[in-house]
């Protein structure tokens, strides 16, 4: 499985988007671990894993995931987070 990383400029605190992304995650019944700089994240996503790590610099917000279905493209998930983060 590839590896996807994008990054995802926010507006307003670290503590806000971290809020954002922890309940995204936690509403589909994933766990979300970490700080407001780093941490992990795992998620059931159409019965299949997705595993990724955040870092948070300044207001950009790097997302790594490194475990996904093979059939969903980077640019899906990519797309589905900023709109949850927005």
């Amino acid at each position: 499985m590839s590896t996807c990383e994008f990054k995802v400029p926010f507006k307003g605190s670290a503590e806000e988007i971290m809020n954002k992304a922890k309940d995204a995650v936690e509403s589909q019944g994933g766990t979300f671990n970490g700080d407001l700089v780093s941490g992990d994240f795992n998620v059931s996503l159409l019965s299949n894993k997705v595993s990724g790590k955040y870092l948070v610099e300044g207001n950009e917000m790097t997302l790594t995931i490194f475990e996904k279905p093979m059939f969903i493209p980077c640019n899906a998930i990519e797309s589905f987070l900023i709109k949850k983060l927005s």
